[in-house]
């Protein structure tokens, strides 16, 4: 991975003040930037949901009620990780780093996924150095599809618009099944090298053998439906859950409105870093309730990345204060509603694939 170096500018000045106030929001009200009694809550209640729809699926008395209750479940962990293990990972769910720690590791690892690789790389990876090929881990080299001006222009790549939504649906299956699984032989879709620690790569084959035994297995044995009908449940999972995570996060920093810095030969970038997060991500809604309840924040993207250490319950309080500073600093802060976000979207897969070079729109409310 790259490391790179930042400029002072106006975002410099500008994270100063944001960290200042939010920092005398919390003291003023008395309150932690970890999470409250609704964090709670929301823990008890997607964790309590995966229990009882696993628990109820696994003694279901009818296919149909067989599968509505294993898409329920695959719903309410998709939730889980929307709500609590993101926040665990940056360690703000709740006050204690053990407890963060183990929401982390159990939401994350019982998902067939691997915590270690997620949280290091998201953290010292995604969040550092958004949307810059070679430095950010999130970045893509996949030949199917062409994401940055550096990677190929193929003659297929005119119709990825087009035939994207249908290899979403595969995004979860391939994460499971090979984007963890190749890392531990040196490859990768992804544009940065992973090294994996050898008790994480055991750790990572245990834990996807252990979902697929809960997943595939137990149900196999114990319900009377027989495997072609577990394992369509399965992959009618694995396409909701990956068609829902794609639509939530593709559209925060895939648009023709941010940016793909590129940085010069001595891996300077001429830009700050509070700058960077505001160029390269995209918020929709960021002050509805509902999707601040349901997504865990995730709509609010660029909010996140500058504030990673405050949990998303406290978004709805602190935006105000962010929106009013990013406009005293003169500084572009990108918000749509959803639908707007996924135009833009789909243009920025047309436009990287007809165009050697993407020229950003220009963003203007």
């Amino acid at each position: 991975m790259n490391k790179l170096r930042f400029i002072k500018d106006e975002g410099s000045t500008f994270y100063k003040e944001l960290n200042e106030q939010i920092e005398q929001y919390f003291a003023e009200n008395g309150l932690q930037k970890t999470g409250n009694s609704k964090m709670f809550f929301k823990i008890f209640l997607y964790f309590g949901l995966d229990i009882l729809f696993y628990t109820l699926m696994i003694t279901s008395h009818s296919v149909l009620a067989f599968y509505v209750l294993y898409l329920l479940m695959g719903l309410s962990v998709l939730l889980t990780a929307f709500n609590v293990s993101h926040d665990a990972a940056h360690g703000v769910a709740v006050k204690s780093k053990f407890w963060n720690q183990l929401l982390f590791s159990l939401s994350f690892n019982l998902q067939g996924n691997n915590a270690y690789v997620w949280g290091k790389n998201h953290n010292e990876s995604h969040h550092l150095y958004t949307n810059i090929e070679g430095s950010d881990i999130d970045v893509l080299n996949n030949p199917l599809f062409r994401m940055t001006e550096s990677q190929p222009l193929k003659w297929y790549h005119r119709y990825q618009f087009i035939y994207a939504p249908f290899l979403y649906l595969f995004y979860s299956i391939n994460w499971f099944f090979f984007r963890e699984s190749l890392m531990l032989f040196k490859l990768s879709s992804r544009t940065i090298k992973i090294e994996i620690p050898r008790i994480e790569a055991v750790k990572l084959i245990a834990y996807k053998l252990l979902y697929i035994g809960y997943m595939i297995i137990l149900p196999v044995y114990l319900l009377p439906y027989g495997w072609p009908t577990v394992l369509l449940a399965f992959l009618l999972n694995h396409f909701i859950i990956s068609i829902l995570f794609v639509g939530v996060l593709g559209v925060a920093h895939l648009s023709d409105y941010v940016s793909h810095p590129v940085p010069d030969g001595d891996d300077k970038l001429n830009m700050s870093w509070p700058k960077l997060q505001l160029l390269t991500s995209i918020d929709y809604h960021a002050e509805s309730k509902f999707l601040n309840w349901t997504l865990g924040g995730f709509n609010a993207h660029a909010v996140h990345h500058l504030l990673p250490n405050v949990c998303h319950v406290h978004y709805l309080k602190i935006i105000p204060i962010f929106k009013t500073l990013a406009k005293k600093y003169n500084l572009t802060y990108m918000e749509m509603s959803y639908g707007e976000s996924l135009a833009s979207h789909f243009r920025f897969l047309k436009m990287m694939g007809r165009n050697e070079h993407l020229i950003p729109m220009q963003y203007e409310r």
